[in-house]
């Protein structure tokens, strides 16, 4: 028998003919041959055991990167408990099936370093699922990130602005009526001097997080691509016109909280990319999966209920393409999906809240 023909063995196994052609990740694993011709060294990446050491159970054994799925995934367990016995029993039903189970394969990054890749799973895609919220989230990111060289060499001078407009809170039961009149507040924005003269495209995306009095505090995150005029002479806008024009297009008797920043590396991080920075921020998530509980996310479920909280506009529009999501656009994220043959299985384990690897 070849020594890598490849027919390489675990150390103390006895050879064998084999009865059929088993896959390079299955010889890679068991064999921890690193003459597959790719000159990776599958020995450290496709077998993370050691002779005499403890076998990996878990995810985040194989994978210490891949630690958010256990998280979120804990997180849409919880929803999945409020949610059950209420009239959004259904939605439990679809929360306890989504991402049951992980099919991830060996890849190679841009680096050449290989790291687990995801391959095949399943998702309920039911609005307030941490999970599907999470990988929601990184497609819009992606989507942004793949569009974003097109839109800077057609728009090279254009710069960069993150801005948060806020309302007082409100009880949970008016929500829907309070979120209505902030998206026409911003209606009556877009079409302001300050804002049409210099904003040449936006991404505003709606948050809404819980108050201590379990009021509702709902807030927009919007990025906004300016003219690099905008900083000069009677283009700039102030922090506090800011919170004036909002006032006025809001049509409230209050001051209310604004913040306008300039989006660009900070003090102390010279490798940072600032416009990642704020796209994250903007497009984090919609409700915070620590405010999921209890009549509190009951409620909310009811006054959001086809409520869209993501708008682009000007050359920025449908950047996102935010009606389009389909099971497959939350799977293949940032690469994720172009993985090799299928090598690891995990399963949700629910008694203790992590994904096992399925023998």
């Amino acid at each position: 028998m070849a020594n890598c023909g490849c027919w390489c063995l675990p150390k103390g196994e006895t050879a064998r003919e084999p009865t059929t052609p088993e896959p390079f990740w299955y010889l890679a694993y068991r064999g921890r041959c690193n003459m597959l011709g790719t000159g990776i060294d599958f020995a450290t990446a496709a077998a993370p055991v050691q002779v005499g050491a403890a076998q990996p159970r878990y995810l985040t054994d194989y994978s210490p990167q891949d630690k958010p799925w256990d998280v979120h995934r804990g997180q849409a367990q919880t929803v999945e408990g409020v949610y059950q016995g209420t009239i959004y029993n259904g939605l439990a039903g679809r929360l306890r099936d989504c991402s049951g189970f992980l099919v991830f394969a060996w890849a190679a990054d841009d680096a050449g370093e290989l790291r687990l890749k995801l391959v095949r799973a399943r998702f309920c895609r039911v609005r307030h699922c941490p999970v599907c919220q999470w990988r929601r989230s990184l497609m819009w990111q992606a989507r942004f990130l793949r569009a974003l060289p097109s839109v800077e060499a057609a728009h090279p001078t254009a710069c960069w602005l993150f801005l948060t407009l806020t309302v007082r809170n409100c009880p949970v039961d008016n929500l829907r009526r309070t979120l209505r009149h902030m998206n026409e507040a911003w209606g009556r924005l877009t079409k302001r001097r300050e804002f049409a003269g210099s904003v040449q495209g936006w991404i505003r995306a709606t948050e809404v997080t819980r108050g201590q009095d379990d009021s509702a505090h709902p807030h927009f995150h919007c990025l906004l691509m300016v003219h690099s005029y905008y900083f000069s002479g009677k283009y700039y806008v102030t922090q506090s016109r800011w919170a004036d024009l909002w006032r006025e297009c809001a049509r409230v008797d209050y001051r209310p909280i604004v913040d306008i920043r300039t989006v660009r590396a900070r003090r102390g991080a010279p490798g940072e990319k600032p416009l990642r920075r704020a796209l994250a921020e903007t497009l984090k998530y919609s409700i915070k999966p620590s405010d999921m509980e209890g009549e509190w996310l009951i409620e909310l479920t009811k006054q959001v209920h086809k409520l869209r909280f993501l708008a682009s506009g000007g050359i920025l529009r449908n950047i996102l393409r935010e009606s389009e999501e389909s099971e497959q656009d939350l799977l293949l994220l940032d690469g994720d999906g172009e993985g090799g043959d299928p090598v690891l299985f995990f399963n949700w384990r629910r008694e203790i809240r992590r994904y096992a690897r399925r023998r």
